[in-house]
């Protein structure tokens, strides 16, 4: 079976990434005054806060979704029926740094994101475009890595959101379909580009759960994300698991490990 070493076009590559990092940078140069949309509901008062950043945030996510559909087209193994999940994490991760970038003041720091965001938009369509071929020699490697790269950004999001102040139902709005998902995207390249919503769905709910426990103790973003992180990976590892027929005893080995990983850190390191 012939072994395949395919990389995208660099100049494809490189408009992609400059257009997005182009969003970004418009940031600390647009100061457009927050507006706010209201709802009164039974009991409760919802306020939905639009900014700038926001905005930044969510056009960035549609021109990397957009733009990696157009990267992938010339991969000699493109398949259409396959496009629509392609587009998933390269247009989270554009949203995510977008919306870390929006709760930081402008300085060093936010230069420093910036550019660790570019690096890692790169890194996830060259993942992304190696995974197209099943029978590439990188496929193993690039799909650990895009699995490591969604938790990163699910941590990252919510160290920002938690870190940010906001109110429960906007983590929840923020936090919630993110870890759909990623979780579904992971279960996607575990299980060999099998659709498994149910269990994405599954996943989200147990861990909006989890978060609204979380939002109520006096609890540091990154022990929040440590948290959230740990008990979200875990339960994706179970899934994928048991899609996979694996035994009970060997199904728990994967997910206690990190878990237990994640948790340890979440209280040990100072924070």
């Amino acid at each position: 079976m012939d072994e395949h070493q395919h990389l995208p076009d660099i100049n494809r590559l490189s408009i992609l990434v400059a257009v997005v990092l182009l969003a970004y940078a418009l940031m600390p140069f647009v100061n457009v005054p927050e507006r706010g949309v209201f709802f009164q509901l039974p009991g409760v008062f919802i306020v939905i806060r639009l900014t700038f950043p926001a905005l930044i945030s969510v056009v960035a996510a549609l021109l990397a979704a957009t733009g990696s559909t157009w990267l992938f087209e010339d991969h000699p193994h493109f398949r259409d029926r396959r496009a629509r999940i392609y587009w998933l994490l390269p247009g989270l991760t554009a949203w995510v740094v977008g919306t870390t970038l929006g709760t930081l003041e402008v300085s060093l720091q936010w230069w420093a994101v910036f550019a660790m965001g570019a690096l890692l938009l790169v890194a996830v369509m060259l993942a992304e475009y190696i995974v197209l071929d099943d029978y590439d020699i990188r496929h193993a490697p690039a799909s650990a890595a895009l699995t490591a790269v969604s938790f990163g950004l699910f941590l990252i999001l919510a160290v920002a959101t938690r870190a940010a102040g906001l109110r429960l139902y906007e983590i929840l709005a923020t936090l919630v379909p993110s870890v759909a998902l990623l979780s579904l995207r992971t279960l996607f390249l575990r299980l060999n580009g099998r659709w498994r919503i149910a269990w994405a769905t599954g996943i989200a709910l147990f861990i909006g759960q989890l978060m609204i426990g979380l939002f109520y103790l006096p609890v540091p973003p990154l022990r929040f994300a440590l948290l959230l992180t740990g008990a979200a990976y875990a339960v994706t590892a179970i899934a994928g698991g048991i899609e996979e027929g694996q035994s009970m005893r060997s199904l728990w080995v994967e997910p206690a490990i990190l878990l237990a990983a994640l948790t340890s850190m979440a209280f040990l390191l100072p924070v």
